[in-house]
């Protein structure tokens, strides 16, 4: 079953995802927060395992992408996803700079994101 840790600052968007995202898929969210230093404590606890790491933008506190950064230093291994509202080609470009495996729009691209994750998770058993 894949794991995944999600950053996400709205709480309805979070727990709809949560929601979602363990209903349609083999998948269970391990942990969520919704500001950078919760996300980078989170990532830098070697305890702490997740296959995929789904990470907004704009946070109550600091900037998911600082949260992608640190991840990508932290944990190599990790996929790492930022979905977001402003998934404009410059927010895009920076994102897969700092290490994003993929960007998804929040507001029009929740499907490709279910798909990528769906991948991720390998055939049904």
């Amino acid at each position: 079953m894949l794991t995944c840790f999600l950053v996400e600052d709205s709480p309805v968007i979070q727990q709809n995802l949560v929601a979602t995202l363990e209903e349609m898929l083999p998948m269970r969210v391990v942990g969520t927060c919704e500001d950078e230093g919760t996300a980078v404590a989170w990532i830098s606890n070697s305890a702490h395992r997740c296959d995929l790491m789904i990470i907004d933008v704009f946070l109550k506190s600091g900037s998911g992408l600082e949260v992608l950064r640190r991840a990508r230093l932290l944990r190599p291994d990790s996929r790492l996803v930022v979905l977001t509202n402003y998934a404009t080609p410059d927010m895009r470009k920076r994102a897969q700079q700092l290490g994003a495996d993929r960007v998804f729009d929040k507001s029009a691209e929740l499907d490709e994101l279910l798909a990528y994750c769906e991948t991720l998770s390998g055939p049904p058993h």
